[in-house]
C-alpha cells in the first residue's frame, strides 16, 4: 500500500463533505461541492485561492457545460447556471421524494448527457436510482430511469472507448459493470464488477492506522485512466484501489483521511490525481488524528486520466 506522504494538501479546501470534483481545462480550475455545506468550490490550485458559492440546497454533483457554467443536480432538481455565482435555471424538477431522497454522484457521457444517481437517505429501502439527463440542441428532450435497486449512487464511470459503464450502491459493497452503447445510451448484461466484504459490526477508528489493516471500506466515488483502469474512492477504507480493466485489483493507495470521497485527474497533463474527502459527522478522535480530513488532496500519477465530460443543451 502507497505512502500517505505523497499526497499534497490543496490549502482552504475544507468542506464538509468534498464530493464531485472535476478539471476545468480552459479555466485550469478544479472544482467540487460540499454537500452539506450546500456550497459549490473552485481552486485556482497554482495561486492557492478557494471560492465558495453558496446555495439554498444541497448539491449532489455538478459538470461544466460546454457553452459555459454549469450543470447542477441538487435536491429538489436539476439546474442551469450560466456563470460562476449566476442565477439558477430550472432544467428538470426531481422525480423523486425531496424529503427522504437526494441527488448524488453524477457526471456527463461523451455526448453530453448528464447522468446522475439519487441517494435514499433512510437507507434501509432500495430506492436509488440512476437516471440520464439528454438536453441536447437537435434532440427531443429526455429525462430517462436507467437502474433502480440502489441505495447510495455512487461509483460512476465510464471506459476510455465507452463500451462499459460502473455504477456502485455503497450499502452492498458493490460496484456493477454493464455493457454500454454510447449512441442510444443503452445499458445492458450487468454484473457485479466488485464485490468488497462487509464492514465489521465492531469497527472504529483507531490513531494508531490499525483500522486500515480491518476494513478496506465501501465504494464511493470513481474515475477511469486513460489506460481504462477504475479507481474508486473507499468511504471509512481510508484508501483509493485501483482495478485494471478485467477487475484486477493493481494497487491500493493509503489516503490522509479515512473518508475519501472521489477522484478525480486534472492539471494541463492529466497527470495529477484529485481526491476529495469527508469530516462531516466524523468522531472526535478521528479530526484530531486526522485534521484535514476534508480537504483536498493531490498526487502524481504515471499514467494520466481522461478530460472531464461537458454537459451540451
Amino acid at each position: 500500500m502507497n505512502n500517505i506522504s505523497k499526497w499534497t494538501t490543496l490549502p482552504g479546501s475544507t468542506s464538509g463533505l468534498g464530493e464531485s470534483p472535476f478539471w476545468h481545462p480552459t479555466e485550469q480550475m478544479l472544482y467540487w461541492v460540499d454537500i452539506p455545506g450546500r456550497a459549490i468550490k473552485r481552486a485556482n490550485v497554482f495561486m492557492g485561492e478557494v471560492q465558495s458559492w453558496a446555495l439554498a440546497e444541497e448539491p449532489g454533483c455538478i459538470a461544466p457545460a460546454k457553452t459555459g457554467g454549469l450543470v447542477i443536480a441538487q435536491r429538489d432538481g436539476i439546474f442551469r447556471a450560466r456563470e460562476w455565482g449566476g442565477a439558477l435555471e430550472l432544467v428538470e424538477h426531481s422525480t423523486h421524494d425531496t424529503a427522504t431522497t437526494r441527488f448524488n454522484d453524477g457526471k456527463c457521457d461523451a455526448l453530453g448527457r448528464l447522468w446522475a444517481g439519487t441517494m435514499y437517505e433512510p437507507r434501509d429501502q432500495y430506492l436509488g436510482q440512476l437516471l440520464c439527463l439528454d438536453r441536447r440542441a437537435g434532440h427531443a428532450p429526455r429525462y430517462d430511469l436507467k437502474v433502480t435497486e440502489g441505495t447510495i449512487a455512487n461509483g460512476l464511470a465510464v471506459s476510455p472507448d465507452n463500451t462499459t459503464i460502473y455504477w456502485a450502491n455503497t450499502v452492498d459493497h458493490v460496484v456493477w459493470a454493464w455493457d454500454f452503447d454510447v449512441a442510444s445510451g443503452a445499458m445492458s448484461n450487468r454484473r457485479v464488477w466488485q464485490q468488497f466484504p462487509p464492514k465489521p459490526a465492531d469497527f472504529a477508528f483507531a490513531a494508531d492506522g490499525s483500522h486500515t489493516q480491518r476494513y478496506r471500506g465501501r465504494p464511493d466515488g470513481a474515475a477511469v485512466d486513460s489506460q481504462g483502469n477504475y479507481w474508486v474512492a473507499m468511504f471509512e477504507g481510508q484508501r483509493l484501489c485501483q482495478f485494471d480493466p478485467n477487475g484486477a485489483l493493481l494497487q491500493e493507495v493509503l489516503t490522509p483521511a479515512l473518508c475519501v470521497t472521489m477522484p478525480c485527474f486534472g492539471g494541463d497533463d492529466l497527470h495529477t490525481l484529485y481526491i476529495t474527502t469527508a469530516r462531516h459527522n466524523r468522531s472526535a478522535a478521528e479530526l484530531a488524528a486526522q485534521p484535514e480530513a476534508g480537504s483536498v488532496f493531490s498526487m502524481r500519477v504515471p499514467v494520466p486520466g481522461l478530460a472531464v465530460n461537458f454537459y451540451e443543451d
